[in-house]
């Protein structure tokens, strides 16, 4: 939800920090005329069962949504991810984001289940969708 987070600047900065200098981590974002108007973070596991495995979080400011940004976001991830060898990517979207969900599925995303009552947005209870993709 919209401002639900409440992480300052500083420890932002110590959690992009952190996560740059694991292997299997990165973030890329998205910049028009010197304003960030995107990122995606991948977040890989340093455990051995599942280091090939990364996580996904996406977003897109709304005024930039559809310009093909969160695409070439995703074909940097996935060039980089076969780089430094991920093999699995997963995400998760909430069940009536049908939006998000095209785009997810356009780039190659399958839907793997669906957690019931995931969260609870403006008092009601959501699902949400599991995703993945092999590479």
């Amino acid at each position: 939800m919209t401002g639900e987070r409440q992480t300052t600047v500083e420890q932002q900065r110590k959690s992009i920090e952190r996560s740059l200098s694991e292997q299997n981590s990165i973030f890329f974002v998205a910049e028009i005329e010197n304003k960030l108007v995107g990122f995606i973070a991948v977040i890989g596991s340093n455990l051995n069962r599942n280091r090939h495995s990364a996580n996904i979080v996406l977003s897109v400011l709304e005024d930039y949504r559809g310009q093909g940004m969160a695409t070439k976001l995703f074909n940097k991830v996935f060039e980089w991810a076969k780089e430094v060898g991920i093999l699995r990517l997963g995400l998760t979207v909430i069940k009536d984001n049908k939006k998000a969900f095209n785009l997810y599925s356009k780039m190659g995303f399958g839907l793997e289940g669906e957690r019931v009552q995931s969260s609870k947005i403006n008092g009601e209870f959501v699902n949400e969708y599991y995703l993945y993709k092999l590479l």
